[in-house]
């Protein structure tokens, strides 16, 4: 008996104890699987927006390229940058990505044995952290590359009548029931679209306004509803129907002029006919109007508190309601000078150096400058950054689309105070003014307009050289510079040539005095006006001509023929494509030639790689010199002439022609010349076919499968030399 007590509870001390096992196993955290990634993966080729990730030992290596400092380009290797970023070091380890928007330009710093690359700009960006998982966030254990863009699918939008037909007792609480997206759609259709319009209707006894439904006309017109005449009237308010979601308030900005002007001229007649009815003993109806007005809107209140009024009556005024409602017709709004599409941002001075009155002065400039430039739509736009010890964006871009409108925007800007700080708000100007969000309209050139009083009270050399590599055109307007007892007080002496997008006087002008400054007024618009002049417009993505030379002997074949055309399109798509911006040709050569594009044939990035995969494989012999002078003739002699001419010449072989003498008459006539050698190249002649020096233009690879690997080589030498331009 004692023996058989003992054993059952043994046997449900283990039970007990196996369960107990069993569910520490079911509470304990799943492990977190992290997935590896090699040294030469960029953040563009990971369409997870945060992950996080382990790199391999070995990523500090010159040929794995990084762009940008602390936020790096997506073109950059992932590992490589999170050892410039000191996260890592050489051995590796596990890294948290986190993708972010692209900047507008990328600064290159050597850190942590890595020399990273500046950029001027790039679609996406990323950063780099300790490989340590936040909290509630989930991380994918495997990473979904991409060799392509996809574009999101749209949703499509609701039917607004639909939901405006919606019964009363539905109410706002209907919105929250929808996934976020479609309120979200709804919510911008809804106020995009035209709103109930409350009519009312005059009736022998009572008049009760009706709810409809139209269309806001741009110019409203009054429609008249006759009344027959009643000793008694009786006027109720109209109640606009509830809709299924809330409307925000747009404010009176939002009323139209025209309306407005109607809504006045009735709200007098009224309040003048119930001056006179308390006179009267017979009240006689006349037509009333109906305004079309938006439902919600301040104004829209007003006038219906003040139109409507309990016991309130319509007396006859003396002249027909159609002379006295009937708007007259707007003045038309210029859409702007369509010779002069330019994107503007003055640097106005606020510093307390430049006192009160020239502060007004100032102001007034702005507004000459603004009427001059006939500001517009179709034109030149502009916005105001006003410096100190900080700078702030007064009005950008988007914020007005008339002159009118900005002159009255720019009596209202008041003086900030502090110092002068020019740098810091060109460094401002740069990272936040010409932003898509802001009205930046992209193919307007950019244009940053410093007025100084004086000098500058911190530098801006560094400043303004991001700001020109990233395609802004920095003009100065010095008024009452310093004289030879003041330089001594000048923090960075010949600031101005240090900034201007050219030292040839065309981006700087100087007045003498404040009272002189409505002088240059003309000078001034004249100039950020002529868009062929502003050339720090033209970045190293959108200011060349580049011709291709592809071997199309032989010895290539029609599979190596094939990784070759697609060497070429990478190279083409990270450049901007259009007839305005850089344009891209070909030719095909063995011992003859053939043209395959010129630079005039195709303005699209999309008909550019097409046309470059539907380039047919022709075999033959291998004359590289005459490739060299039948390009310069068919392609390079066909260049704008404000365009760099760029030749990037592909071979796999040596010539069976002399190299040297066509390559020197190319480099004569303003061709810059990259050579890329593969297998059996003679590096000689490749040397000979480049620019100098050499070792920036000249590349050699063993297989054509390795090709790739100069492709962000070479689009980073194209921007370094094109920075690297003298600015005279």
């Amino acid at each position: 008996m004692k023996a058989s007590i003992i054993a059952a509870f043994f046997a449900l001390f283990l039970t007990c104890t196996y369960a107990t096992k069993e569910a520490t196993k079911k509470n304990k955290k799943a492990k977190l699987y992290v997935p590896e990634i090699d040294c030469d993966i960029k953040a563009g080729k990971i369409i997870n927006p945060e992950f996080i990730a382990k790199c391999p030992p070995g990523c500090q290596d010159i040929k794995y390229r990084v762009y940008g400092t602390d936020i790096y380009a997506s073109f950059s290797s992932v590992c490589s940058a999170a050892i410039h970023s000191g996260t890592i070091d050489n051995s590796g380890g596990k890294i948290l990505v986190q993708k972010v928007a692209g900047q507008s330009g990328y600064r290159g710093s050597f850190s942590s044995g890595i020399r990273s690359l500046s950029l001027p700009r790039w679609r996406e960006s990323f950063i780099v952290s300790e490989g340590k998982p936040k909290k509630g966030v989930t991380y994918p254990s495997t990473l979904e590359y991409s060799s392509s863009k996809s574009s999101p699918a749209k949703a499509e939008p609701k039917k607004l009548a639909h939901d405006i037909k919606a019964t009363k007792n539905t109410d706002t609480s209907n919105a929250s029931e929808k996934s976020p997206e479609q309120a979200d759609a709804l919510r911008k259709e809804y106020q995009t679209s035209p709103g109930p319009v409350p009519t009312t209707q005059v009736t022998t006894t009572t008049l009760k306004p009706t709810t409809i439904l139209e269309p806001i006309s741009t110019t409203p017109k009054p429609t008249t509803i006759p009344a027959t005449t009643s000793t008694t009237t009786t006027i109720t308010a109209a109640r606009p129907r509830p809709a299924v979601h809330r409307v925000r308030d747009t404010g009176p900005s939002s009323v139209h002029p025209a309306y407005s002007a109607v809504a006045a001229a009735a709200s007098r007649q009224i309040q003048a006919a119930q001056g006179r009815g308390q006179n009267q003993g017979i009240q006689r109806q006349e037509p009333v109007a109906a305004f079309r007005k938006p439902a919600g809107s301040p104004v829209h209140l007003a006038l219906e508190t003040e139109l409507w009024k309990p016991g309130s009556s319509l007396f006859d005024t003396g002249v027909s309601s159609k002379e006295e409602l009937n708007p007259k017709p707007l003045e038309p709004v210029s859409q702007g000078n369509p010779n002069c599409k330019v994107d503007l941002s003055f640097l106005i001075d606020g510093s307390w150096s430049i006192g009160k009155r020239r502060f007004q002065i100032q102001k007034q400039f702005l507004s000459d400058v603004a009427q001059a430039l006939d500001v517009g739509i179709a034109g030149p736009l502009m916005g105001i950054v006003q410096y100190g010890d900080d700078p702030s964006t007064e009005f950008n871009l988007k914020t007005h689309a008339n002159s009118r409108d900005v002159k009255n925007a720019i009596e209202k800007i008041p003086q900030k105070g502090g110092r002068s700080n020019v740098g810091k708000a060109l460094s401002f100007v740069n990272k936040n003014f010409f932003l898509d969000t802001n009205g930046n309209r992209g193919g307007a050139p950019n244009v940053a307009i410093v007025l100084v009083d004086g000098w500058p009270t911190d530098k801006v050399e560094e400043a303004s050289r991001l700001a020109r590599e990233s395609g802004i055109n920095i003009f100065f307007v010095t008024i009452e510079g310093a004289d030879e007892n003041e330089k001594q007080n000048v923090i960075e002496p010949n600031f101005v040539d240090k900034a201007v997008c050219r030292t040839n006087g065309f981006y700087s002008i100087n007045v003498p005095s404040w009272f002189n400054l409505r002088k240059v007024v003309q000078t001034l618009v004249k100039r950020v006006c002529d868009t062929a002049r502003l050339a720090c417009s033209k970045t190293c993505l959108n200011s060349a001509d580049i011709g291709f030379v592809i071997d199309g002997s032989s010895s290539v074949g029609t599979g190596n023929f094939r990784t070759v055309l697609q060497f070429v399109a990478n190279i083409s798509k990270e450049f901007e494509i259009s007839d305005t911006d850089t344009r891209i040709g070909a030719v095909q050569y063995t011992y003859e030639q053939r043209l395959e594009f010129g630079f005039d044939k195709h303005s699209t990035k999309q008909d550019v790689l097409n046309a470059i995969k539907r380039i047919n494989y022709w075999s033959g012999g291998t004359s590289t010199g005459a490739a060299i002078n039948y390009a310069s003739e068919q392609l390079f002699s066909k260049s704008k002439p404000n365009k760099r001419k760029i030749m990037v010449l592909i071979t796999d072989g040596r010539s069976y022609d002399d190299v040297r003498v066509p390559a020197t008459t190319a480099h004569q006539n303003g061709v810059i010349a990259y050579s890329v050698g593969i297998a059996w190249a003679a590096q000689d002649e490749l040397e000979a076919i480049a620019t100098d020096p050499d070792k920036e233009h000249s590349f050699f690879v063993d297989e054509f499968d390795h090709l790739y690997r100069f492709v962000p080589r070479i689009i980073q030498n194209i921007c370094t030399e094109f920075n690297s331009q003298p600015r005279n």
